[in-house]
């Protein structure tokens, strides 16, 4: 019984410990997929879990950048992780504006991916397939480039370039 209550209490300290829940107004909008948000008196960087946008100088980077100023930029916004840190420090989460989920906007628009190698949720993964049905943003472009793919053409050719 006692190893049942145990196991319990780690069960539900898991859940409450890991999942993360804050509101703050959008003070910066780095890129498609990077924000910063003002808590408590402190700017929390936020990395959009789910989700990789164009990168800034590669095609529809300005426009997904855009599209999620628009969102949340100067608005008060509910950002919810689970608690994690990407390699650079940035807090993983998603960010809701009036109960929308910018993530799922900005992939249902296409203006971004679905980050398959870091999220495996189907709703994601059905709102980039009905973006790239549909036609919508980059998924017009003959052969969209994903940005993982752009940011390692462009570390190989920062690599030759210094040899």
């Amino acid at each position: 019984m006692r190893r049942l209550l145990f196991l319990l209490f780690c069960v539900c300290f898991y859940g409450f410990g890991f999942s993360q829940k804050i509101s703050g107004k959008v003070v910066g909008v780095k890129d498609g997929d990077t924000f910063v948000v003002l808590n408590e008196h402190r700017e929390i960087v936020v990395r959009l879990e789910h989700i990789d946008a164009p990168e800034k100088n590669q095609p529809y980077g300005a426009k997904a950048k855009m599209f999620a100023s628009d969102f949340c930029f100067g608005k008060t916004v509910v950002v919810i992780g689970n608690g994690k840190r990407d390699r650079n420090g940035r807090w993983i989460g998603e960010i809701f504006y009036k109960n929308q989920n910018l993530g799922k906007e900005l992939v249902r628009n296409g203006l971004a991916w679905h980050f398959k190698r870091y999220s495996k949720s189907e709703n994601y993964a059905d709102l980039e397939m009905e973006a790239r049905k549909k036609k919508r943003g980059l998924w017009q472009e003959k052969e969209p480039i994903a940005p993982w793919e752009w940011r390692k053409f462009k570390k190989r050719k920062f690599e030759i370039v210094r040899i």
